[in-house]
């Protein structure tokens, strides 16, 4: 009897011990995330907005706002708010497909691994 409370007792404190272990690991992985995104964040905002606004595609995004407010009867500033959320819209989408199979293949990876 003592030796199976011994067991139960020393599997509890493994157990805690792998929770534990678990959230310090989950810590530093969102850690890592957040120090990973100040890395790329530059702080020469002006210098990259002036780069970006004089790519041909912007040029090419002045025109569609034109196009959309003459053809839609809506004003310049209503055009490119809903350019701008389509083009999110879109994003998300394919963001979403993207990361749905993913997890997918990582479901049957998982899956090939378990079977042997």
């Amino acid at each position: 009897m003592k030796l199976q409370l011994s067991k139960k007792r020393h599997h509890t404190q493994t157990l805690e011990t792998k929770i534990m272990e678990n959230q310090e690991s989950i810590q530093l992985l969102n850690t890592a995330i957040i120090k990973t995104k100040e890395k790329k964040i530059d702080s020469s905002y002006e210098e990259r907005l002036s780069e970006v606004c004089e790519k041909p595609a912007l040029k090419a995004v002045s025109f569609a706002i034109a196009h959309l407010s003459e053809t839609q009867k809506i004003s310049r500033d209503m055009a490119a708010m809903e350019i701008v959320e389509a083009i999110r819209e879109l994003d998300n989408i394919w963001g979403d497909y993207v990361m749905m199979e993913g997890i997918g293949k990582l479901k049957d990876l998982l899956k090939g691994q378990t079977k042997h």
